[in-house]
């Protein structure tokens, strides 16, 4: 590594300075809300934004504000060959925090734990310590650098959509926002809605309400119904057979003639749904197994599980379980569910391999969900992203990978989670997770090892540095 020594150096001595950056940073509920005038994502974005805006400009670097919707960071004077793209916006906190609360940043045993530490807050972070290390450390460069900080990358894109509606991308693009070694193929797919209206029923016993997920892109931990005219009793042999099947846990509260129902079981990324338990499918199968009356509302929740049922997550029930050896499997998450004596919503998230396409799959899961009774709006899949695992970005940052981890040999990798360089030409993403940790992302105590967050900088500074130099 060219000015390795320097470069190492300097982030260590920078160490604690970082990690007080990066928990102010944590602090900020940075959710998306409600929009507001100057506010497009709402008070916790804006406020994420104006921090980032202050601590850039205390840094010497010049800010662009692009209608509080993205900043950018600028501190060379050259044409810029490398964009860094990271966002400041988080999922929502969600239940079952155990370590500190979600917005309470704490370091325990080597791990900074808060929600946003490791996606993408504690990345974006070690981004802005390696420019600065660069800059400050006087290293030669022969073309730019432009640090890119988002505030919409959970909920759609829309705020880097906006800036390239008036910016040119730079030659290359890297986001921290996902995986080591490199990411270079990330799966199409496709999220959609789907609803159905009915009857109210006088008959029992019958479902009243389901309500379970928070975001399309998060695999539900939790779900609630509410049953009228059945007891404990009537169903805990079902359940219980079911929970020792699934690993999944209902609790129960009787309230008159009502049976409330909880359903527990465990958040993860949509594009990794076998790393949970999708409460609203487990939910959703149980109930199609209890003795319902013959009504509109029960029937649509057997119609339900005749599409997503508990435990299937690559859409083997539609017939759209398609792979291929580049990309994987295609996987379907279930994640939105509300339900009245009146009406449903669902919603759901599929990523798909990319010998997938809107014939085989999206128009086939339409199929399948109005074949139960459904009503689905046409939509079209998003297209994979792909960049060349030749291409001269790919070879010098996995270098710069292979340096940083001392290993050799590294390949990029394809994955099913769509990450913020999706729509920018010849992006890729680089860091930060390892493969071996479960840093919680996007689930209770996401936390990110202090180790690679130093480890991260560093590694960005060297990318600089044979890029840009």
């Amino acid at each position: 590594m060219a000015y390795e020594k320097e470069i190492s150096d300097y982030i260590e001595s920078h160490k604690e300075e970082m990690l007080n950056d990066l928990m102010d940073m944590i602090r900020i509920n940075s959710e998306k809300g409600e929009e507001k005038p100057g506010m497009p994502y709402g008070e916790g974005p804006y406020k994420a934004i104006q921090s980032a805006s202050k601590l850039l400009e205390g840094y010497g670097f010049k800010i662009t504000n692009y209608d509080n919707r993205v900043i950018t960071a600028d501190s060379f004077d050259l044409p810029n060959q490398l964009d860094i793209l990271a966002h400041l916006d988080v999922v929502p906190a969600g239940d079952d925090w155990t370590v500190t609360e979600p917005y309470n940043p704490v370091i325990k045993e080597g791990l900074l734990y808060g929600r946003g530490s490791c996606d993408d807050k504690g990345p974006a972070i070690a981004a802005v310590y390696a420019v600065r290390a660069v800059k400050e450390l006087g290293i030669p460069l022969k073309q730019g650098v432009r640090l890119i900080l988002g505030s919409d990358e959970e909920c759609g894109s829309s705020d880097v959509e906006y800036y390239y509606s008036k910016e040119k991308a730079a030659p290359m693009t890297i986001t921290p926002d996902a995986s080591w070694p490199l990411i270079n193929i990330e799966k199409g797919g496709i999220h959609n809605e789907f609803t159905v209206s009915f009857e109210k029923t006088d008959m029992t016993p019958s479902v009243v309400s389901v309500k379970g997920g928070i975001k399309i892109n998060v695999v539900p931990g939790k779900a609630t119904a509410v049953v009228k005219g059945l007891k404990e009793k009537d169903v805990r042999d079902i359940t219980n057979k079911f929970e020792e099947e699934t690993g999944l846990k209902f609790v129960f509260a009787e309230d008159g003639d009502n049976l409330n129902i909880t359903a527990i079981g465990v958040n993860a990324h949509a594009s990794l749904p076998h790393m949970g338990k999708n409460a609203v499918q487990g939910i959703v199968t149980l109930l199609s197994k209890f003795p319902l009356a013959d009504a509109p509302v029960n029937n649509y929740i057997k119609a339900l599980n005749n599409i997503f049922p508990y435990g299937d997550y690559n859409g083997r029930t539609m017939g759209v379980d398609l792979k291929d050896d580049v990309s994987g499997e295609t996987t379907v998450s279930f994640d939105i569910l509300e339900v009245s004596e009146t009406h449903f919503m669902g919603a759901f998230d599929c990523r798909a391999s990319i010998v997938a396409n809107d014939e085989n799959t999206g128009k086939v899961m339409e199929a399948k969900i109005r074949e139960q009774g459904f009503k689905i709006e046409e939509k079209a899949m998003f297209e994979p992203h792909i960049v060349d695992g030749d291409s001269p970005l790919v070879k010098t940052l996995l270098g710069c990978y292979e340096k940083g981890f001392g290993v050799t040999g590294a390949k990029p990798i394809a994955i099913g989670g769509g990450t913020y360089v999706h729509h920018v030409e010849n992006g890729v993403a680089f860091g930060c997770e390892v493969p071996e940790v479960d840093n919680h992302m996007h689930g209770a105590d996401e936390f990110m090892e202090v180790d690679m967050i130093i480890k991260s900088a560093k590694i960005f500074a060297d990318a600089i540095v044979e890029l840009c130099g």
